[in-house]
């Protein structure tokens, strides 16, 4: 397959890759990866064996590492090239860097330094997962990887408890039943959660319940893969209607009685329309 390969504006192009089926990458990113004059990669090894995929040829242009056990000196190389008005096209192993992946260091003193950079956006495993958990979507907080330990791994689902957002973790397989464990534990056995595995790859699988079943039927469990978890927030029916009430006068104090209905609701899972005639009964009583 032929790929448009045209002249790049100088700068740094973070490229999205595939998490599993190779035929996930964008048409944008490949002519990116084509025409880019320098090209770096987390894992230089599946990066060449993508663009082999694709038909994308080298042509003898550079390809660097750069992962999170690069040095600062390869950095400066790259920031280098930049200065020396290069493109360069930075892809991760899998899925959209930065996200639970390298590059924030390079973005952000290419930027600094006054350098293009852009993105080709593409697959990444936070959202695939997100479509296909069954938990809603309207609000959501990415963590990443949770401690290993169990006690480090409580404080910190403790310090997420709140959050009135769908949770989302990346795990490893070895690590998983614990995780579960401990999460059950902490935000409460009873809330909805779901796990993600191998998504896009040949064997895909989504398992859907409470942490406490989830917990439960994976306990012992040999599982392999790249494995997404998801949680839900913390259910309406663990806050009273004082609580609620609360929550809605506090919201008045510094916002209009659409934008604290809109936020109290979105908060507790309550219904907009109630959580505004509230509201409006607060705000007409004081």
């Amino acid at each position: 397959m032929n790929h448009e390969i045209k002249r790049l504006t100088p700068g740094l192009y973070f490229v999205a890759t595939p998490i599993g089926t190779a035929r996930d990458i964008t048409l944008r990113a490949l002519d990116v990866l084509a025409s880019a004059d320098v090209i770096a990669a987390e894992d230089t090894r599946s990066l060449r064996r993508l663009l082999e995929i694709h038909g994308v040829p080298l042509n003898g242009r550079q390809v660097l590492a750069y992962h999170d056990h690069s040095s600062a000196g390869a950095r400066a190389k790259i920031l280098a090239l930049l200065e020396a008005g290069k493109s360069v096209a930075y892809a991760s192993e899998a899925g959209t860097p930065l996200i639970a992946d390298p590059g924030y260091h390079l973005s952000k003193e290419a930027s600094d330094a006054g350098h293009l950079v852009t993105t080709t956006p593409g697959a990444s495993a936070v959202v695939s997962a997100l479509t296909l958990a069954g938990l809603p979507t309207d609000a959501f907080f990415f963590e990443g990887f949770l401690p290993n330990s169990t006690s480090a791994r409580k404080t910190k689902l403790d310090a997420l408890r709140e959050i009135p957002g769908t949770l989302v973790f990346y795990e490893s397989p070895k690590r998983l039943a614990d995780m579960l464990r401990d999460a059950a534990a902490v935000l409460g056995p009873d809330r909805s959660a779901a796990v993600c595995r191998e998504i896009t790859k040949k064997f895909e699988e989504v398992k859907r319940g409470t942490l406490d079943s989830l917990a439960t039927e994976l306990k012992g469990a040999s599982v392999k893969g790249e494995i997404v978890v998801l949680v839900d927030r913390a259910g309406a029916q663990e806050m009273g209607q004082d609580d609620i009430a609360d929550a809605v006068r506090k919201a008045l104090e510094t916002m209009s009685v659409r934008d604290a209905a809109e936020t109290v609701a979105q908060a507790t899972g309550q219904n907009k329309r109630k959580i505004y005639a509230l509201a409006l009964e607060l705000k007409s009583s004081k």
